[in-house]
C-alpha cells in the first residue's frame, strides 16, 4: 500500500507513525499536521479493528499443579485463544511500550502492586477498553470503521502547515 513520504526516510517515517499511533491509543487524542494525521488514522483504524475482532476471544483452561504442601490443586484460568494471541503479538510488534503513569498521591509500593500484572498497558487498553467499546458501537450503529475524527485547527505559525487534532471517537 502506498504511503505518504512525510519528508522523512523510511526508518524515521516508521518510527514517527508508530509513536503517534501509540500516543493516540494511550491518550485518546493528539495534535499533529493533516498529512501525518491521515497516515496515523489509517494505521490506528487497522489496529482497533484487529482488537475489536479478537477482544472477547478467550479460552477457559484448567491447570493442575502441586502446591507447597504437596496437595494437587486445580485452577481455572482464562487464556487468549490462538487467534487473539496472534493479534496481540501483531499489535505489540507495532506499538511502542508505554509505562503506566504513577498517580500523584500514590507511593512506590502501591504503584508496583497496581501495575504488577500488566506488562503492556497500551495493548491491554486496546483489548480491554477500546475494543469492547467500539464493538458495542458497531453493533448499535450496524457499521464498522470510523473510529477516529480529524478536527482542523488552522495553519501553524512559521510554516503554515495545516494543524489538526486527531482523536478517538
Amino acid at each position: 500500500m502506498a504511503q505518504r513520504k512525510l519528508g522523512r526516510t523510511a526508518a524515521q517515517r516508521k518510527a514517527l507513525l508508530r509513536n503517534q499511533v501509540t500516543n493516540l491509543i494511550w491518550y485518546g487524542r493528539i495534535e499533529t499536521t493533516l498529512a501525518r494525521a491521515k497516515e496515523v488514522r489509517s494505521m490506528a483504524e487497522r489496529l482497533i479493528t484487529l482488537a475489536i475482532n479478537e477482544c472477547e476471544n478467550n479460552v477457559q483452561v484448567e491447570k493442575t499443579f502441586n502446591n507447597e504442601k504437596g496437595q494437587t490443586v486445580t485452577v481455572t484460568v482464562t487464556n487468549d485463544a490462538p487467534s487473539k494471541l496472534a493479534a496481540r503479538r501483531k499489535i505489540m510488534a507495532y506499538l511502542y511500550e508505554m509505562k503506566e503513569p504513577q498517580l500523584e498521591d500514590e507511593n512506590k509500593a502501591a504503584y508496583r502492586a497496581r501495575t504488577k500484572d500488566v506488562k503492556y498497558p497500551c495493548v491491554e487498553k486496546l483489548f480491554r477498553e477500546i475494543g469492547p467499546k467500539y464493538k458495542a458501537r458497531n453493533a448499535e450503529k450496524n457499521c464498522a470503521g470510523g473510529y477516529t475524527r480529524i478536527i482542523k485547527k488552522g495553519p501553524r505559525r512559521g510554516d503554515a502547515a495545516e494543524m489538526v487534532i486527531l482523536e478517538l471517537v
